[in-house]
């Protein structure tokens, strides 16, 4: 059984995984929003080239990608998936060279090593942080779906709404990467939201369900994988795909 204090780590990022996933499954990057978390990588080969803590590394490079999407495309008005797409075939050509062996397979899909306290305590914050803002600022992010020229008339500031945005979405691959790897936390951030459009019918809906999905997911394949002697993450990525599959049968009518 984990830890309690593991769990509640867990939990917290599965919530936010939830809530973050949902706008970018609106914003329509949901091939974009995995490829992002892909970013992290060669920081976490650099990590352990370094000898310091791997999250660390890729919590460091997914925030200097972040930034360098958003100052592109500012600057150039391409989509933002493009640009992403980009920087993630450049990070993950970068990162495979960088780690290899073991130490690659368990950035890449995640693995069961134990957390330090000021680990949980980083993440514990981190992922409350990103929960307040995507409630704080979830007018805003609406608006902003809707139109970014209304959002702009309105007063919102698009611009700075966008870079907290994408920030809160590299904070959340991060808080995950212990748990599900590179490869599969792209995956717990879009499989619960795009899970949700199916069946709701509001964007607040739409978060609720996307957030019950990832966190009993999450649950569900930290306490299954022991009995399976598999690893957690891959189990509950796998409970995910097979709740979306379901929800195509109970999807609301068009």
């Amino acid at each position: 059984m984990p830890a309690t204090s593991t769990l509640v780590l867990a939990v917290l990022m599965a919530v936010a995984a939830g809530l973050v996933g949902s706008v970018a499954v609106m914003r329509r990057m949901t091939l974009a929003s995995d490829a992002i978390s892909h970013v992290a990588l060669p920081g976490v080969g650099l990590a352990l080239i370094l000898h310091f803590n791997p999250v660390l590394g890729a919590l460091a490079a997914l925030l200097v990608g972040t930034l360098l999407v958003w100052l592109v495309e500012r600057q150039t008005r391409i989509p933002t998936e493009a640009i992403i797409g980009v920087v993630f075939s450049a990070a993950l050509a970068v990162g495979s060279m960088m780690a290899s062996g073991e130490e690659l397979i368990d950035a890449l899909f995640g693995g069961a090593q134990a957390l330090g306290r000021v680990e949980l305590l980083l993440g514990i914050v981190g992922a409350l942080l990103v929960i307040a803002f995507m409630l704080w600022a979830r007018s805003e992010l609406v608006i902003a779906l809707v139109s970014q020229d209304l959002a702009r008339t309105s007063g919102v500031k698009v611009e700075r709404v966008n870079l907290i945005f994408l920030l809160g979405f590299a904070l959340t691959v991060a808080l995950g990467l212990r748990f599900l790897g590179v490869l599969l936390m792209g995956s717990l951030i879009i499989i619960p939201a795009a899970t949700a459009k199916q069946l709701a019918r509001s964007l607040g809906g739409m978060q609720a369900i996307a957030v019950g999905i990832a966190v009993g997911v999450t649950l569900a394949g930290a306490f299954a994988a022991p009995a399976l002697h598999l690893e957690a993450g891959p189990v509950s990525i796998v409970l995910a795909a097979m709740v979306f599959f379901v929800s195509l049968l109970l999807r609301r009518p068009a």
